[in-house]
């Protein structure tokens, strides 16, 4: 049996719809998984039960987490805000957490994953991070652009027997304070955490870049979507 992802969905404020991008879905189909794609219920009662017929989660990016769930006004430069999109993905981890369910969070999803653990982000790395490294690249977003430092002794850094991992990057935001249930997995060159993980759980990762966009370029960002799937089919 292939094991079921729920994705968060992506959502469109013009059309008032979701809607998904097809790397998601083709990097799963090719580690042997079914994607799908969740709906905009937030009601507690329907999360669990959506929830029931997975077996892990993925929260996708997107736009900017609301800065006022971590206690701050928004700046000018802070991006869309979507609250829909925040509230069901507090209503995926309230559930996926309490199972134990394996959860992966890419970019938004690693962002708002550390916010909903009492963590914070920076709403603007340039604003408020000054001279660091210009994060949000120009596409095409399947190309590599800087490397990441893995966390010697922590996961990805003995799953993948590497100190470094070419990434890309297409953030503006980024985790300030890592929440106090999280453990940085990577660091970019000027510092910025780009991967946590949570100890006592199956596996929850989050990593701000993008492996949906990488998977069929560098077999290295398949292999991370691949460990999470196979820790879904135990």
């Amino acid at each position: 049996m292939k094991p079921i992802i729920g994705l968060s969905p992506l959502y469109d404020p013009e059309k008032r719809g979701l809607w998904m991008r097809p790397g998601y879905l083709d990097v799963l189909y090719a580690c042997g998984a079914i994607p799908l794609v969740l709906p905009f219920d937030s009601d507690a009662v329907d999360v669990k039960q959506m929830l029931s017929i997975c077996d892990g989660l993925i929260l996708t990016g997107g736009a900017d987490v609301d800065p006022r769930l971590y206690g701050e006004e928004p700046i000018e430069q802070c991006g869309e805000l979507q609250p829909i999109r925040d509230e069901l993905e507090y209503r995926l981890l309230d559930k996926a957490l309490e199972e134990d369910m394996p959860l992966l969070g890419i970019c938004r999803g690693s962002q708002i994953l550390n916010v909903y653990l009492g963590g914070t982000l920076y709403q603007d790395l340039s604003t408020q991070l000054p001279g660091t490294f210009n994060h949000a690249m120009e596409p095409p977003f399947e190309s590599l652009c800087h490397k990441v430092t893995l966390e010697k002794g922590e996961p990805l850094h003995k799953f993948m027997g590497e100190d470094e991992l070419p990434v890309n990057s297409v953030h503006h935001q980024a985790i300030r304070r890592v929440a106090p249930e999280l453990v940085p997995l990577a660091r970019s060159f000027d510092g910025v955490v780009e991967g946590t993980w949570m100890p006592g759980k199956r596996f929850v990762w989050g990593v701000q870049w993008h492996p949906e966009w990488l998977w069929d370029v560098d077999e290295r960002q398949k292999r991370i979507v691949q460990h999470f799937v196979d820790v879904c089919k135990e």
